[in-house]
């Protein structure tokens, strides 16, 4: 079981499906990459970004961490959006979070579940800044979804902060950041009404898209 090689199976019964729809599609693949989205997900197994979007490979560059955060010290995220924003010249950042996000879920009920603890006090950040919208979602499980949808506009709100972004903007370079979630129990995305396409608009685009959820 060492060398996975169901896995190997899969990959290649994938690689020649491909080739037979488009003959052609790995040697153009090989040559460049010019994706006009940049996706920030979720790490969780069941949000595939391109599977969702109905996008082939070479048209979504994809960051994912555990409950889709953008945190100003994490340069590996910020690395990655510098490099899509800077490089790649895409044109839309999209932060898309899910229901029932386990890293959500966690910070909710203020789970300890180990060394992750550190990284989704983010999250609790998120649930004590919006405590009272939570708590007047009503169960748990609605209060859970409400989490979810809250921290996607805290990140996109986060994304429009960076250097980054705001360099873009200045220089006159299009750049649309949007919050999306993602329902796992029936596959389809909900935009959250924040995408913010100025650094000007961002504020009154927040305050809007929180005023939705109460």
């Amino acid at each position: 079981m060492k060398a996975l090689p169901h896995l190997f199976e899969n990959n290649k019964a994938w690689a020649e499906g491909i080739s037979r729809q488009d003959p052609d599609f790995f040697a153009k693949l090989a040559k460049q990459q010019w994706p006009e989205y940049l996706w920030i997900g979720c790490s969780d197994s069941r949000v595939p970004a391109n599977q969702i979007v109905g996008l082939l490979p070479g048209e979504l560059f994809v960051h994912r961490n555990i409950a889709n955060l953008v945190v100003h010290t994490d340069l590996n995220c910020l690395s990655v959006m510098q490099f899509a924003v800077d490089i790649l010249k895409v044109r839309h950042v999209i932060v898309c979070g899910h229901y029932g996000c386990s890293g959500v879920q966690a910070a909710l009920r203020r789970e300890r579940i180990g060394l992750s603890d550190n990284w989704l006090r983010h999250v609790e950040d998120v649930r004590q800044k919006h405590a009272k919208t939570v708590a007047n979602a009503g169960s748990e499980a609605r209060a859970s979804d409400r989490l979810c949808e809250l921290n996607v506009i805290e990140q996109v709100a986060n994304v429009c902060e960076t250097t980054i972004a705001r360099d873009a903007w200045e220089r006159g370079q299009e750049l649309a950041v949007h919050g999306w979630i993602y329902g796992i129990q029936d596959g389809r995305l909900r935009d959250l009404g924040m995408t913010v396409t100025g650094a000007q608009e961002a504020r009154a685009i927040y305050k809007e898209a929180l005023s939705a959820l109460r």
